[in-house]
């Protein structure tokens, strides 16, 4: 089990020291394989120009040799040449090799000529050319017995001393670090937004969300990461903003029917004898019930923003509006027209409370009628409500999408009402990546709601008005 775990406890914990020794490890490999390389190139072209030249002392050699005549070696202080007879008796050598044993043993008749590194023990390795004298050479002058001439030079000092491995081993050792250095480097600014970032992130806190992390230019995986990062960021801050503008705007709210309650309940304690309890109990009930509308209107707002996207269902929003209109059988009537039929992706109940507030809030302030029209305009499905009341100044046209925001003829037509229903609808359209407005109109409001249609869809039906 220890075994197991070793490797993840000598890994390193930074991503910087994890690649420095990952590029440690592949170029101190990559390397080590080019210098063996590299120590073979230069041995193999070191011996084929000894090679070469010991051919060349052994060659001139054989050809200044006649009958019963052996020149004296044509070799320089440190060429060793020797002439072997077939017992392997040195006959004659070269200054340098007197008095040294046969440096090989003689090639056989199929090869004449050879090229041979030996290593003695204990001794320098050498380099050599062992060479079989041709057949009529041999008749002509040691009647008929085999010879050969070794020609050889003892390995440089570069090679002997092992001073080309040490080379080479130092130059790949130098390059590794210089490698996992550079490696080093790279990664450091690599990863230093990305420190930067940590260390912005540590300063944010929930009270204070307005900071944002560092975005580098570019658009790398970090930058991508600052990017969302700050998006984020964005959208916590802006929940935050609105879930402190709500629970203060519904603090205030609750605060003041509370405290009405609060005081009515007191003075029944107080004053028993002059109190009604009927009437106290009848304005305590009337009191918990707006305080339990504005929860519950609360609770829908939170559910809208708060809950996890489910998989959206077809919506016929024709259908869907004449069933809500179908259902206000009180109130000034509501024509109903459907111009195309549009069908959208979305949350059936969610839009039917989009509906059922516009059409209540319609009738609320119509005069004698409510129109409801649902086309489609391009890519989007449009579901218009439209009374014929007094309409809405400009100025407060986007002030009753606020919560808890009601005009002075709301209060006076509904004084029970939240101030949430508008606030809902609004907050459902931005759900369903939609709008809700309220646009211009010759008279009365006209609440307009755009939803975006899915892609691909097509205009069903001749496209006739269809009338209710």
């Amino acid at each position: 089990m220890a075994g197991r775990h070793m490797p993840l406890l000598l890994r390193p914990r930074s991503i910087q020291a994890r690649i420095a020794l990952m590029s440690a490890i592949l170029s101190l490999v990559v390397l080590t394989v080019i210098g063996f390389g590299l120590d073979l190139t230069i041995r193999s072209r070191i011996h084929s120009h000894l090679f070469i030249d010991t051919q060349r002392v052994a060659t001139d050699w054989i050809a200044s040799m006649g009958p019963r005549r052996i020149p004296e070696p044509p070799a320089t202080h440190d060429d060793l040449v020797q002439l072997v007879d077939s017992r392997n008796r040195v006959i004659a050598a070269s200054r340098a090799a007197r008095g040294m044993p046969p440096l090989t043993t003689m090639p056989g008749e199929q090869d004449r000529l050879q090229y041979r590194v030996v290593c003695p023990d204990g001794g320098r390795c050498v380099v050599l050319t062992a060479i079989r004298l041709l057949p009529v050479q041999s008749r002509l002058f040691w009647d008929g017995e085999p010879h050969a001439v070794y020609a050889g030079r003892a390995e440089p000092n570069l090679l002997a001393s092992r001073r080309l491995e040490l080379f080479i081993a130092i130059g790949v050792l130098l390059m590794t670090a210089g490698w996992t250095w550079a490696s080093w480097r790279a990664a450091g600014r690599t990863l230093r937004p990305v420190r930067e970032i940590r260390e912005r992130v540590t300063e944010i806190s929930v009270r204070d969300l307005s900071l944002r992390v560092p975005q580098p230019p570019g658009r790398d995986e970090i930058a991508e990461l600052a990017r969302a990062s700050n998006n984020l960021l964005e959208h916590l801050d802006t929940s935050v903003r609105q879930q402190r503008h709500f629970a203060s705007m519904v603090s205030h709210e609750l605060r003041t029917p509370l405290a009405g309650l609060r005081t009515l309940l007191e003075e029944a304690l107080l004053y028993r004898e002059e109190t009604d309890p009927y009437e106290t109990i009848r304005t305590a009930v009337r009191t918990t019930e707006r305080c339990q509308a504005i929860i519950d209107e609360m609770l829908a707002v939170a559910r809208v923003r708060t809950a996890p996207a489910a998989d959206p269902d077809p919506v016929d929003l024709g259908a869907l509006a004449r069933e809500e209109a179908a259902a206000r059988t009180e109130g000034v009537p509501v024509h109903v027209e459907v111009k195309d039929e549009v069908i959208v992706l979305g949350n059936r109940v969610q839009l039917c409370g989009v509906l059922t507030n516009l059409l209540v809030n319609a009738q609320r302030h119509a005069c004698s009628r409510v129109d409801v029209t649902v086309e489609r305009a391009g890519d989007e499905a449009v579901v218009t409500v439209l009374d014929d009341g007094d309409g809405i100044a400009p100025e407060d046209r986007e002030r009753v999408f606020e919560p808890f925001v009601r005009l002075k003829d709301g209060r006076r037509r509904d004084p029970k009402g939240t101030g949430l229903g508008l606030a809902l609808c609004r907050i459902t359209a931005d759900a369903h990546h939609g709008t809700l407005r309220v646009e211009d109109s010759p008279r009365g409001a006209r609440f307009v709601l755009r939803l975006p249609l899915p892609a691909g869809s097509v205009l069903a039906g001749s496209g006739q008005p269809i009338s209710r």
